[in-house]
């Protein structure tokens, strides 16, 4: 074990778990001005202390580590007057009593994003994860979890981020499959969970920056309760579809036809059923399929089961996968693509009603977000069934005198 954190440095209480919990994961979350990257800091300085430690420090994007991250270290070393034990440079932190060391390093490089090369990282013994809610690749991750296996000493994963939404891989992981609430402190099948706010930090925040965070407490409670008190979103911020519920799909009979996007690496193959209302504005979608990895043979006997002799719209970018379905009897036809603002706004102007077992497609709704908003960009992200849906309804709206299409 570890010497208790330095009263000097005054550390909330809630951290004393990461002296003390015999676990793999340390899942660390709070709001702004909670501590956490503070405490964090100091802890893995003290960590050095011992002999035998190698911990390696992450952030998704880490471009100058000196300018950034090590200048926190620099601080806390100061503060409790290890000056001279340190040897630091533009990407290490190196304790020349014990030989013990933080190195730093991105995931994302120049190349593209790749996992950190663990492979001239030999004796990683901790792992730490900063901001690690832009990691959006569990299996990313997993490879470098694997990695941290050093025998004869305790092996740690600390993950450091601002909750984002319930979507996310390391809530549906670390929280709603092990039953655990967001906010929760406490110890629960190998995992060590930390969540503070600035409440427990009150002491070493301006009278300002309390103010400012009283103001948005007052005018914005939704910003108040994500961004400040660090809880997590059922729906992200920035979303580009606010227009849409949960409701019965197409109880006015309306004829249906399909939307279709194919998958790509580990994105989904999804086919959307949807119904048109123009008389009274409303759009109504069913998900038939979303699902990574299948075949083309798989991939229509699935659309022949569940779609039959419908039309399907599907991405226009992949002529022979068309052309292939259409040979085995799939009516199938490819979209002529409008811009991609064009059919976002056409939908915008509808109340898209999602029938109410359609989980990917509310989840997609949820979490697909304007990149930037003025210029209507988007983030490729979360909208593997949207595009599908786009393709159909552009297909329709902007053919409206294409008649019947449900070939029987």
């Amino acid at each position: 074990m570890l010497k208790q954190n330095p009263k000097e440095l005054d550390l909330n209480d809630k951290y004393n778990s990461l002296w003390y919990a015999d676990c793999r994961y340390f899942i660390i979350t709070g709001g702004r001005g909670s501590g956490k990257s503070y405490a964090v800091t100091v802890f893995l300085t003290l960590l050095t202390m011992a002999k035998g430690f190698r911990v390696l420090f992450t952030r998704f994007t880490m471009i100058s580590a000196h300018l950034s991250i090590i200048p926190e270290f620099l601080e806390k070393i100061t503060l409790m007057g290890l000056d001279s034990l340190f040897n630091i440079n533009k990407t290490e932190v190196v304790n020349t009593s014990t030989k013990s060391d933080i190195i730093f390093r991105g995931i994302k490089t120049s190349a593209g994003n790749q996992t950190a090369n663990l492979k001239s990282l030999q004796g990683v013994s901790t792992w730490v994860y900063d901001e690690c809610e832009e990691e959006q690749s569990e299996d990313r991750f997993d490879t470098i979890d694997l990695s941290i296996r050093q025998k004869g000493i305790h092996n740690r994963i600390i993950l450091i981020l601002n909750p984002t939404t319930k979507e996310h891989w390391i809530y549906k992981r670390f929280f709603e499959a092990k039953g655990v609430e967001g906010g929760f402190n406490g110890v629960k099948d190998d995992v060590c969970y930390i969540h503070s706010t600035y409440l427990d930090n009150k002491e070493n925040l301006s009278e300002s920056y309390l103010k400012q965070i009283e103001n948005i407490r007052v005018t914005n409670h939704k910003k108040y309760q994500h961004k400040i008190m660090g809880g997590w979103l059922d729906k992200a911020e920035g979303v580009v579809f606010e227009n849409w519920r949960f409701g019965k799909f197409n109880p006015d009979g309306l004829q249906t036809s399909c939307g279709m996007d194919f998958g790509f690496s580990v994105d989904p193959d999804t086919i959307t059923e949807v119904a048109i209302d123009k008389k009274h504005k409303k759009i109504y979608l069913k998900e038939l399929l979303y699902q990574n990895g299948l075949k083309t043979d798989d991939l229509v006997k699935i659309v022949l089961d569940r779609v039959g002799r419908k039309l399907v719209i599907a991405d226009s970018a992949e002529p022979r996968l068309i052309a292939d379905l259409k040979s085995k009897g799939v009516n199938i036809q490819a979209v002529k693509k409008g811009t991609i603002e064009s059919g976002i706004t056409i939908m915008q102007g509808y109340e898209l009603i999602v029938e109410p077992n359609s989980s990917n497609i509310a989840k997609e709704l949820n979490n697909h977000v304007f990149a930037d908003k003025g210029s209507k960009l988007y983030v490729d992200d979360f909208n593997h069934a949207i595009d599908g849906s786009r393709y159909n309804i552009i297909y329709h709206l902007d053919n409206p005198n294409r008649g019947n299409y449900d070939l029987r």
